[in-house]
C-alpha cells in the first residue's frame, strides 16, 4: 500500500504531524508500536485546553482527529526504512508500505539511576519535570536526587526550590564544588551527602529517601535527572547527520540531511514538552506538504509536456 508520508510515532508530535497532512488531503499512515514514554503519569500539565486530562486521553483524541481527515493508524513496529524508487519503503510487522516521505517521531526513552525503588514510582512519586509536574507537589518535602545526568541534576535542585521552600539535594554519587554548595546553600536548598540505597515507599506513595547507612529523610516526591536517549536507530541506520552529542541534527522544520526525511519531537529535542512537540509536529507536517507540492509540479509540468504537441 502506498501513502504520501508514513509517520512513525503516535504521540504528540506524530499525531499533530498527521491531523495535519490529512487536513491538507494528504494520503497519510500514523504507525506507532505502544508504550508511551509518559504512560506511567496520571495526568498532563501545560498543555493549553488538555491541562489535566491522562496521557491516554490525548492520545485517543488525537487519534480520533487524525481519522477524521482521513489519517489512517496502525499499531505495529517498524524495523526499517528503506530508500526505494524516489521514495521509501517502511517495514512495519513484516508488513511492507511505500511512502514519498516518512516523519520519524519516535520520541525518547528515560534512563534513570540504578537506585531501587525508583523506577517503580517513576510517574507518581518519581518525577523528573517541575513544570510538568511541580504545581502539582508545591509546598511538599520534595528530594532531588543526583543521577548521571549532572548538568540537567543541579539545574534541576535550583529550579525545583522554586515550588517548595522544603528542598533536600541528595547528590549521591555526584561530588559538588565549592561554589555549587554555596549557591543551593543561599536558595535554602539541604545537601545530604552518602550514598542512596532506596526510595522508600507505601501505599500512598513515596515517604522518603534511605542511605546506605540506614538513615531516612522524609520526603513526598523525588524529582530526578534521567539520561534522555533517542529512539533514532532509524535515522541513523539511514545515514542521518548527528550532531556533536549524537542527536540527529535537523533545520528547523524537522528535515533531515536525508532527501525526504523528516523528525520532530523528543526524538530530535530532548526538552520539549507535548506541547512542543505537538507544534513540532505540525511545523514538519507543513514543511512537508510543501516538499510534496514541489514535486506534484514537476511531475504536473513533466506530463504537461509530455502531452502537449510539438
Amino acid at each position: 500500500m502506498s501513502y504520501d508520508v508514513v509517520v512513525i510515532g503516535g504521540g504528540a508530535a506524530g499525531l499533530a504531524a498527521g491531523m495535519m497532512l490529512g487536513r491538507s488531503r494528504r494520503r497519510v499512515l500514523v504507525v506507532d508500536a505502544g508504550g508511551p514514554r509518559n504512560a506511567p503519569s496520571e495526568h498532563l500539565h501545560g498543555f493549553l485546553s488538555r491541562d489535566g486530562a491522562s496521557p491516554s486521553e490525548l492520545l485517543a483524541t488525537g487519534r480520533d482527529e487524525l481519522s477524521k481527515y482521513g489519517g489512517e493508524f496502525r499499531t505495529a513496529e517498524v524495523t526499517g526504512i528503506e530508500p526505494a524508487d524516489g521514495g521509501f519503503i517502511v517495514q512495519a510487522d513484516g508488513a511492507e508500505i511505500s511512502s514519498r516521505c516518512v516523519l520519524v517521531a519516535t520520541g525518547l526513552r528515560d534512563e534513570l539511576p540504578d537506585v531501587p525503588g525508583l523506577r517503580q514510582q517513576w510517574g507518581h512519586g518519581v518525577l523528573h519535570c517541575p513544570y510538568c509536574h511541580g504545581y502539582e507537589v508545591a509546598d511538599e518535602p520534595i528530594a532531588v536526587l543526583g543521577g548521571d545526568n549532572r548538568p540537567f541534576t543541579m539545574h534541576q535542585a535550583q529550579l525545583v526550590r522554586q515550588w517548595s521552600a522544603d528542598v533536600t539535594f541528595f547528590p549521591h554519587q555526584i561530588t559538588l564544588s565549592d561554589d555549587e554548595r554555596a549557591r543551593l546553600a543561599a536558595r535554602g536548598v539541604r545537601i545530604v551527602e552518602g550514598k542512596v540505597s532506596q526510595v522508600v515507599a507505601g501505599e500512598t506513595g513515596v515517604s522518603g529517601i534511605e542511605l546506605d547507612g540506614g538513615e531516612t529523610v522524609a520526603c513526598s516526591t523525588v524529582f530526578v535527572g534521567p539520561r534522555f536517549i533517542p529512539r533514532h536507530d532509524l535515522l541513523i541506520e539511514l545515514g542521518c547527520a548527528q550532531d556533536d552529542n549524537g542527536w540527529v541534527r535537523t533545520d528547523p522544520s524537522g528535515k533531515t540531511a536525508i532527501d525526504g526525511v523528516w523528525a520532530a519531537g523528543n526524538v530530535v529535542d530532548n526538552p520539549a514538552q507535548l506541547i512542543n512537540a505537538a507544534s513540532a509536529g505540525s511545523t514538519a507536517a507543513i514543511a512537508i506538504n510543501h516538499y510534496l507540492l514541489a514535486d506534484d509540479i514537476d511531475r504536473a509540468v513533466a506530463e504537461h509536456g509530455a502531452t502537449t504537441p510539438a
